[in-house]
This record gives C-alpha cells, sequence and structure tokens, in this order.
C-alpha cells in the first residue's frame, strides 16, 4: 500500500562546504527533521576537502553558530588577528599600510574575521552529518527533472531519484550545465597560487613579519600571507598569467600542482617580507580563477535549485566564497520551514510546494550574490591605464587601495533579516491580490 505520508527526498549533488551546509540547515532550520531524507553525492573517492585556506566574515560566522556548528567557531580551529582587523593592505614594494577593512557592526568577537584550512573547516561541518548520507565516487554526468521527481544520473552508471535536487557542484556544476547549458565561465586573467603549511617555517624566522592577515597589492599581482587555526599558515599569490581561457583549460587544471620556483621569481623584487615569505613556502598549488555571469533565476526548474559557487561563480572576489555558501544554505532551510509549516506533510513532495520554497529562496539570496557578480564584472572589464612614468602608477595603485569598495553590506549582511524582508514583500502581494 503507497505511504501516504511519503518523506521528502532530498538530493544534494556534492559535498563540500556547500553541501554539507546545506545538508545542516535543511535538517536544523527547516522543522521537517523527521519528514525528510537528505542524501549526498560527492564525486571524490574520499571525504576530503581540497585547497588551502578560507576565510568567513562576520556573516558567515554568524551563519555558523546559527547552524549550531559551534565546534569551527573555537580559537583553535579558525584564526582571528589579534587587531581585530579582518584586513590590511599594503604596498608591495614598501610594505607600507596604505588601507584597513574594518568592521561596522561585530560586537561579538567570535564573528570576527576568521581564517581557516580548508580542511579543518569541512571536518567541523562533517561531524554535523550522518557519514551513511554521503555517498562518494559519486560524479555527476547530468540531471534530469520532471513533474514528479528529480533523477542525478552518474558516470559510474548508476542514477539517484528523489523530489528536490540542490546543486552544491561548485564552480563547474554538471546540476547547472544540465539545465542552463549556456552559462560560461570566463578566466579573470588571475592564476592563485596557494600553500598551507605549519606556521613554525615562517614564525620567529622572518624579520617583521605581521601577525594579522595581509594583502600586499602591486601594480598587476597581489600577494597574501595570514596565520590559520591549529597552527597552520597560509601564502596566497595571485598573478596575471596571460593565458587565454583556453588555454589555460587545456594547460592547468583545478589544484595542480605548481612551480613554487616560478612563483619565487615572480615575487623576487617584492619587498623583503613578501620575498622571505615567498622562500619560506614549501609548495604551491595552482587555482584558475573563474567568473560566471549571474543566473536570471536559481530555480532550474520547479524541483532543483544551486548553491554555493555553483549559483555564484564569483572568482573568490573579497574572500566571500564560504560565507555566501553557509548564507545559502541557511536562507534554503528558511524557505523550506516557512513553506512547509503552513502545508500538509503529505503536499510537501509536491513541485508546486517544492517551487514555493525555492522562490522564497531565489528572491532572498539571488539579488543579493548579483549585486557582488556586477561589481566583479565591472572590475574585469576595465581596461587597463597606461601610465607615462613609473610614479604615476604607483599614485594610481596606491588610490586603488585607498578608494576600493565597501563591502560592509557583504561581509556583515544578515540572511534571517534578508529573509523576513523577502517573505513580507510575498505576503504583501499576496494580500492586494
Amino acid at each position: 500500500m503507497p505511504d501516504s505520508n511519503p518523506k521528502l527526498r532530498i538530493l544534494i549533488a556534492g559535498a563540500g562546504i556547500a553541501g554539507l551546509a546545506t545538508a545542516i540547515a535543511i535538517s536544523r532550520i527547516s522543522d521537517i527533521p523527521g519528514d525528510v531524507d537528505i542524501q549526498l553525492y560527492e564525486q571524490a573517492p574520499r571525504l576530503t576537502e581540497i585547497g588551502a585556506s578560507i576565510a568567513l566574515s562576520p556573516n558567515g560566522m554568524r551563519t555558523l553558530e546559527r547552524l549550531g556548528v559551534y565546534n569551527a567557531l573555537s580559537d583553535e580551529v579558525g584564526y582571528r588577528g589579534p587587531s581585530g582587523i579582518p584586513q590590511i593592505f599594503r604596498h608591495w614594494k614598501t610594505n607600507q599600510v596604505v588601507s584597513v577593512d574594518t568592521h561596522t557592526n561585530v560586537p561579538d568577537p567570535r564573528h570576527h574575521t576568521t581564517r581557516f584550512h580548508r580542511g579543518h573547516l569541512h571536518a567541523a561541518l562533517q561531524e554535523h552529518v550522518p557519514r551513511e548520507s554521503i555517498h562518494l565516487g559519486k560524479k555527476v554526468a547530468r540531471a534530469v527533472a520532471t513533474d514528479h521527481g528529480v533523477t542525478l544520473y552518474f558516470e559510474d552508471g548508476t542514477e539517484a531519484h528523489g523530489d528536490l535536487l540542490i546543486g552544491a557542484d561548485g564552480i563547474k556544476s554538471k546540476t547547472r550545465q544540465s539545465f542552463v547549458p549556456e552559462h560560461k565561465l570566463r578566466f579573470t586573467g588571475k592564476v592563485f597560487a596557494r600553500s598551507t603549511f605549519n606556521a613554525s617555517l615562517v614564525e620567529g624566522k622572518i624579520p617583521d613579519l605581521p601577525i594579522d592577515s595581509m594583502h600586499w597589492w602591486g601594480p598587476n599581482d597581489n600577494f597574501f600571507a595570514s596565520r590559520l587555526g591549529k597552527n597552520q599558515y597560509t601564502t596566497v599569490g595571485a598573478y596575471e598569467d596571460g593565458r587565454t581561457t583556453e588555454e589555460l583549460e587545456k594547460e592547468v587544471s583545478w589544484d595542480q600542482p605548481g612551480n613554487v620556483e616560478r612563483l619565487r621569481e615572480k615575487y623576487s623584487n617584492w619587498n623583503p617580507v613578501v620575498k622571505a615569505l615567498v622562500e619560506a613556502t614549501p609548495y604551491a598549488r595552482l587555482y584558475p580563477n573563474y567568473a560566471g555571469d549571474a543566473l536570471q533565476t536559481w530555480i532550474l526548474s520547479p524541483r532543483v535549485t544551486l548553491v554555493g559557487d555553483a549559483a555564484h561563480t564569483h572568482g573568490g572576489a573579497f574572500a566571500a566564497g564560504g560565507s555566501l555558501a553557509l548564507d545559502d544554505a541557511f536562507a534554503l532551510g528558511l524557505a523550506l520551514k516557512h513553506t512547509f509549516s503552513s502545508l500538509p506533510s503529505s503536499t510537501w513532495t509536491a513541485s508546486s510546494s517544492i517551487k514555493k520554497a525555492l522562490e522564497l529562496y531565489d528572491q532572498t539570496r539571488r539579488p543579493h550574490t548579483s549585486r557582488l557578480l556586477a561589481i566583479v564584472h565591472g572590475l574585469a572589464n576595465k581596461k587597463p591605464d597606461a601610465f607615462i612614468s613609473p610614479e604615476e602608477e604607483d599614485a594610481a595603485l596606491i588610490a586603488r587601495m585607498k578608494n576600493r569598495p565597501d563591502t560592509a553590506w557583504l561581509s556583515e549582511h544578515d540572511v534571517v533579516a534578508a529573509f523576513q524582508r523577502v517573505v513580507e514583500s510575498f505576503e504583501s502581494r499576496e494580500h492586494k491580490l
């Protein structure tokens, strides 16, 4: 006899930070844990997070707390600079401080910008997701949605069926490609050479090494360095590559080992602190930097949506990716809670019910991230200036550093307040009808 009250089966493509956070949010925030079956499908053969460092700004740290991921709030797992300044910008050659970021309204120090090794944040989230719900070695080939359900087809020939599909499968999302095949990624011109290593390799060995996170800007290239949690340290060289998108896709893959000697050559004429940091960097892995246009909708079908980089490939601008993913997850949990709390559980698997929740989610998150993408593409499309002298070029660099976009709207965004505004707008329109 068919179940008169079937569970809502949710498929999440990807078990990285975005996918795990989404599973946690739906299980804890939606208030439907007894009537939802969440399954995550990860292409990697092991449950590890590749990459190097990740920063969470105040909005991301608040969302971690709201999700109940308290184990990621400790000073052991993440690093907060002692000054309370989220980031300090220095001149590439003189090492002088030119400008700083500041927190506007972050009274709780635990919510200050925090820097992690990606693997440590991933592991902290993983503790809150049942291991049996995560399926490894499942590389998505394509996704399909009908009025009656969703299906993920994997490259190993297997498939998974459910009621709602959430693509958390990153910048080259197969979920997104299945429904928006025309969406293209554009190479920003930058390659990031990242490294994480034990802090003892640099601390106490480099004169004048700052204890806060530092971002050095040059005329074309940048360099970042910071302590991380669990006694780790990170260096990141972001440099102009010169290759086209097509050339890069053929020659450089994500997380590919880089030539650390070549990296040292790129920064050989920078200030002594940067040169010493690059010399101490034991290895580098390469990450070509891509950005995608803002999607017109995140409702790819009445049963399909996206979270994280799959929804907004912003090239890592303003180190916002992790926090954006956490806020995506939380907003989706709120949308499911608000929608299903007023519906009988027997209707939750209907496409019309799921679409109502996705509309709230889409209107909460997409305008916010589209604003970021507009800034990203505006900067990428700006034609380089021509300078008649090194002094003029240097003056222009300092002016750019001092006139960076104010991103408090991004780093201190309140996703709960944003969701409530969308709900009020929806209810106002329904009342008028």
